[in-house]
């Protein structure tokens, strides 16, 4: 009886630090960052992005946020190409989605996300990876669709 308990308050005490944590802008499930280049008619464009590689990071994603400088920003890495629906549940930041495919080029880009909607905004075909960087911020830099990313496993081409 008094084990059970102890459990239950120690499954409450974890959840409560996972919630606060991500509720003070913690990164608590990226694998780490790395720069991540755009190159297209509106030229070359350098990001360091978290890496969400693994179910907790994605799970995650740029939730509770506050702030999103303008180089800065995550990328969803999936295992095999697929078509993928998010939602802007708990993300207080308007956000520009980038769906890259397998070849490594930007299949679409969802610019200005609605903050905190449970509305699913979904990739226009199998894609490989989600960017995620500040709202406004693709169509600042000219990003389009057809463009060039280079990052780990895909690359449209080499960088000099």
């Amino acid at each position: 009886m008094m084990r059970a308990r102890v459990r239950r308050i120690f499954v409450v005490l974890v959840g409560l630090s996972s919630a606060l944590c991500a509720g003070a802008g913690v990164a608590v499930a990226s694998s780490g960052t790395e720069e991540l280049v755009i190159r297209g008619a509106g030229g070359e464009h350098r990001f360091e992005v978290e890496i969400a590689d693994n179910e907790k990071a994605r799970a995650q994603g740029l939730m509770y946020r506050t702030t999103l400088a303008s180089d800065k920003g995550m990328i969803f890495l999936l295992a095999h190409n697929r078509r993928v629906a998010m939602w802007m549940k708990n993300t207080p930041l308007s956000l520009d989605m980038i769906f890259i495919d397998a070849s490594g080029r930007i299949a679409a880009i969802v610019d200005r996300t609605t903050p905190n909607s449970t509305d699913l905004i979904a990739s226009p075909g199998p894609v490989r990876a989600v960017l995620e960087i500040r709202g406004g911020e693709a169509a600042r830099r000219g990003l389009a669709p057809g463009d060039c990313v280079h990052f780990r496993e895909f690359s449209c081409g080499a960088l000099p």
